[in-house]
């Protein structure tokens, strides 16, 4: 479950974090899980965003800058319940990319230690 949004750069600082070596395997495996999981959120969102830009609100009932605002909260919150649902694949992976990244890293580190 994915509790807040996360920036596209705190989405690299996180998946950063994951390159570094840790004995807890599921600790692991799940920081990839979360930091997959709010990148999948993100692209949705953005998609959404970008889906909607060209639409116009109704004037008498909507429409404003604080539409814009809150529309962006929303597509946020959309995103969130996308990947919550399922969402399109981007997710798992991502996850599955990391975690090559982060085994070829550790077994990287352990040959250079070694010589």
């Amino acid at each position: 479950m994915i509790n807040t949004m996360l920036s596209g750069s705190d989405i690299l600082a996180s998946a950063k974090n994951i390159n570094q070596p840790n004995k807890n395997a599921s600790y692991d495996k799940q920081n990839a899980q979360k930091v997959a999981n709010d990148f999948e959120a993100f692209f949705l969102s953005q998609t959404l965003e970008q889906m909607y830009a060209g639409i116009k609100t109704d004037g008498f009932f909507g429409g404003g800058d604080a539409e814009k605002i809150w529309r962006s909260f929303l597509f946020d919150e959309y995103g969130k319940q996308m990947v919550k649902a399922g969402g399109i694949g981007m997710a798992k992976e991502v996850m599955n990319y990391m975690l090559e990244i982060q085994e070829n890293s550790q077994s990287t580190s352990g040959v250079l230690k070694n010589e």
